[in-house]
């Protein structure tokens, strides 16, 4: 029975996007979506009690980046991640898995159906039985070869009002752009020629969300997701939602409405679930979607953290990231960020905009550029372009430039990737990070897409013989990776709701206090940016501190020396961290 209390709230959202009397209307259909919830194959969830935790890390990662003959991709990646990476890794994000027809995924044909080619429901329900499942609410846009699309231009009329089709002379010139691709594409409908909405490409039509019928499609997909045993929920470009023209027809109050409205929803039946936004956005912008802190996303991507990561290391300094990371705050103890440095997309440059000045990011489009990675561009309102996001490998982004740095790409690849898991949050690794690839540049001349650069599908076999060389990078990198997962999920320091201070210890170094949501244990974590050593003092221990990462044992106030890039995380000395 669903609580008059919920129906107070939903009946709000709905009203303020369709006018009071249509959502008396709506209630009966949202009711009937409701009641089917916990029918399907996986049947009612359970609470999942106490998390996030520090024990959580998610791996990024595409339905097929791994494969061998003769195997579904989804079996396949399963088994490769038992076998090399274990409990190391709680939660996997599965990129689209379901039927497509461009964008690796993104343009969803059958948001139901699991792509054949992958693999099928089973497959996706044995991933969640040993992990948690991140699944992308794909909700800005579906695929021009999509029973909604082609019926719409049919003309049936349970697809009407689906897409937005814009009369000619409406005045789009405010509307914000992500892309250089024009906004809008003609297509051919019964009624003839349609000039329809499409954000992304001309393969991805937007939805139209000022029909209620859409609106309810999608939380029927959410439902379903979680039927088939997803906890986190990835509401992809969700930024773009509402349409207005007139306005940039981005942040929209009806797109927080529509966050809120699916919050509540899962809130009252799937309590367990977390959605997380997805909006390459500047960061004050992105933080909105926390809403007041417990009625949106209980996570938000934290996009300005791969440039600033990679800034600070390019640059040898602190200084932008630690000032920017002193400044986060988030809105109530059930939420947190979800901490990336590299994904399937590149590395946004819209999130740093007013926290790095414009002169540092030309300075990294120029980096990346000077290390064999391509640079895509957004459509501003003058007609000009600029800079949106860069396409390129991690590890290559950091390649140094000077001879020393060649002595030590893998721990400078390390300390990024230590600041991202140190940092409060729950931490996102891609699988080319996890697994020590490089880029793909080839890939870019064959397909013309500059995302193709990090999407490189591997052969089992080839990952297993690499894997198999104690002296290969992926090696090494890996087995970085997991020692850094495991240690810290070992001290309760590192609990995505715990406390965060920044602390200054000079330029050269990022320096965290981190410590668990009642302050029985605190770490101190120490990142070298520079490939020479640095000296932290005044730590003010009261005791001996014991680096967590080596066992090593320091007297009380002495100098803590790091090596060239070196990761210390520092408690004292028989602290219970566990």
């Amino acid at each position: 029975m669903l609580s008059d209390v919920f129906w107070a709230e939903a009946h709000e959202h709905l009203a303020v996007l369709y006018g009071p009397e249509a959502a008396l209307g709506l209630r009966a259909q949202l009711t009937e979506r409701l009641d089917r919830f916990g029918r399907g194959p996986r049947g009612a969830p359970s609470s999942h009690a106490g998390w996030p935790s520090e024990r959580d890390a998610f791996l990024i990662t595409y339905a097929d980046m791994v494969q061998a003959p003769g195997q579904s991709p989804l079996a396949c990646l399963q088994e490769a991640i038992e076998e090399h990476v274990g409990p190391a890794i709680t939660g996997l994000h599965v990129l689209p898995f379901f039927p497509s027809s461009s964008d690796d995924g993104f343009s969803v044909v059958d948001y139901l159906q699991v792509d054949p080619a992958l693999g099928t429901w089973q497959d996706i329900h044995r991933l969640a039985d040993r992990r948690r499942l991140m699944v992308d609410l794909v909700l800005n846009h579906a695929s021009t070869q999509g029973e909604w699309f082609r019926g719409y231009l049919a003309g049936i009329p349970a697809f009407k009002d689906f897409f937005i089709a814009v009369p000619s002379g409406t005045d789009l010139r405010a509307v914000t752009r992500p892309r250089t691709s024009p906004l809008l594409t003609p297509f051919i409908s019964v009624e003839g020629e349609r000039q329809v909405w499409t954000t992304f490409s001309a393969d991805q039509v937007d939805l139209n969300y000022a029909n209620p019928d859409v609106l309810l499609r999608m939380i029927e997909i959410a439902l379903a997701y979680v039927d088939h045993g997803a906890s986190v929920l990835r509401l992809d470009a969700v930024a773009y939602l509402w349409k207005q023209p007139g306005t940039g027809c981005l942040h929209l109050p009806q797109t927080h409405r529509i966050v809120q409205l699916l919050r509540l929803v899962l809130d009252e039946v799937a309590p367990h679930v977390k959605l997380v936004t997805e909006t390459n956005v500047p960061h004050a912008e992105n933080v909105s979607y926390f809403g007041d802190g417990t009625n949106e996303a209980q996570w938000v991507y934290n996009f300005a953290l791969p440039p600033l990561v990679l800034h600070a290391l390019w640059r040898g300094s602190s200084g932008a990231l630690s000032e920017w990371a002193a400044g986060l705050e988030l809105p109530s103890h059930r939420t947190t960020f979800f901490n990336f440095l590299a994904s399937h997309d590149g590395i946004g440059l819209n999130p740093v905009r007013g926290i790095l000045p414009p002169e540092e990011i030309e300075g990294l489009v120029q980096h990346v550029r000077a290390r064999g990675g391509e640079v895509s561009s957004k459509r501003n309102p003058d007609g000009s372009e600029s800079p949106y996001e860069l396409n390129v490998n991690y590890f290559d982004a950091l390649s140094g430039d000077a001879a020393e740095d060649v002595r030590h790409p893998v721990d400078r690849f390390m300390v990024a990737q230590a600041i991202m898991l140190s940092l409060q949050g729950v931490p996102g690794i891609y699988f080319h990070s996890l697994f020590g690839s490089r880029g793909w540049p080839e890939e870019i001349r064959r397909t013309g897409a500059r995302r193709s650069i990090n999407r490189q599908k591997v052969m089992r076999a080839e990952l297993d013989a690499d894997l198999a060389q104690p002296d290969s990078m992926r090696r090494m990198i890996l087995d970085r990776f997991l020692h850094l997962l495991t240690v810290r999920a070992g001290c309760a320091g590192f609990h995505p709701h715990g406390q965060q201070q920044v602390l200054s210890v000079g330029d050269g170094v990022l320096a965290l206090w981190r410590a668990s949501p009642e302050g029985e244990a605190a770490v101190h974590c120490l990142h070298n940016l520079r490939p020479a050593p640095e000296a932290v003092s005044g730590l003010c221990a009261a005791g001996r501190l014991r680096d967590l990462l080596t066992g090593e044992r320091l007297p009380a106030g002495e100098t803590v020396i790091l090596g060239p890039y070196q990761v210390r995380w520092l408690c004292e000395d028989g602290e219970q961290n566990g």
